[in-house]
């Protein structure tokens, strides 16, 4: 119940200062995690970001109040609410409501309310979670390293998927896992020799890294490649079931909210500065995944 309660906490902060500037970092440590842990946490609980909550939260507020106060500006509301200027309000207002703001005091014009979320424990049924907790030794790993933002956004690559799609295009994924060298003795011998690993160190408050990795021993060759130490952590680990190819996404995306939305809240642990691992593997002529989330005792 600790961690519902620091959720909310963090809720609650946000909530209060929708008139005024949000540190995601403040809102991040009420919630006992770094600002990309709370918004990667948020984002697969809710499906939908905390930049794009904020932002429909504070129009749904700028809606009412233009509704029932007649003497609100357009202007003033619009600087209460962290826009600079009428045109830029009046744009994202029409975005979300599909109407200028003006209209919205129009008597029987509909207009659309985003109500301050609350997380709360919810009972979805019986279906099992696999899963096991491992404690592995330190470890090295090796690839092509990505540096993206939380909400997606910047002028280069967005997204890890992209990452993926760009070096299997070039042949990148081919020529790491030939560079590949054993898989170590702690991993299932049905693993593909490319994997993926978040958040192994912190590049700022609104980003994070991602890489397409290999394990690295004395036969990798690393020339080229960014290598990272994996410290020795306890590692909570979700297997998917056995899934054809066009099931991917839905299935790792399943194991994803099932993880912080139903194992984290409940089971005692809480994750280490967002260290994750995506492993990959196939069995039987169907492929699997693997969820390694860094965890410790709560």
């Amino acid at each position: 119940m600790e961690w519902l309660e620091r959720m909310n906490r963090a809720i609650d902060y946000i909530e209060a200062n929708l008139t005024e500037e949000i540190e995601l970092r403040e809102a991040a440590s009420m919630a006992c995690c770094s600002s990309y842990q709370f918004q990667r946490m948020f984002s697969f609980i809710t499906d939908v970001t905390l930049a794009e909550y904020i932002r429909r939260r504070r129009l749904t507020l700028a809606a009412l109040e233009l509704q029932h106060s007649e003497g609100a500006k357009v202007i003033d509301v619009a600087l209460k609410y962290g826009y600079e200027s009428p045109v830029s309000f009046a744009r994202a207002f029409h975005a979300l409501h599909g109407i200028t703001p003006t209209m919205a005091r129009q008597e029987g014009i509909v207009l659309k309310a985003y109500p301050r979320l609350s997380f709360l424990i919810t009972i979805k049924g019986a279906e099992a979670m696999n899963y096991r907790i491992e404690t592995k030794e330190s470890f090295e790993v090796f690839g092509i390293e990505g540096i993206f933002r939380v909400d997606g956004g910047g002028e280069t690559m967005q997204t890890p998927a992209k990452l993926w799609e760009q070096s299997i295009a070039k042949g990148d994924v081919k020529r790491l896992e030939a560079c590949a060298g054993v898989l170590p003795s702690f991993v299932s011998r049905d693993l593909h020799p490319v994997h993926a690993v978040c958040s192994y160190r912190k590049t700022g408050p609104d980003t994070f890294p991602y890489m397409l990795c290999a394990f690295k021993d004395e036969a990798s060759n690393t020339e080229g490649y960014t290598s990272v130490t994996i410290p020795a952590h306890t590692w909570a680990i979700f297997p998917s079931e056995p899934h054809p190819w066009n099931q991917f996404d839905e299935t790792i995306e399943t194991l994803y909210k099932r993880f912080y939305t139903e194992w984290l809240p409940t089971a005692g642990y809480e994750q280490v500065d967002g260290i994750e691992f995506e492993m990959y593997g196939a069995k039987d002529g169907l492929n699997y995944i693997e969820l390694w989330f860094a965890v410790r005792k709560a």
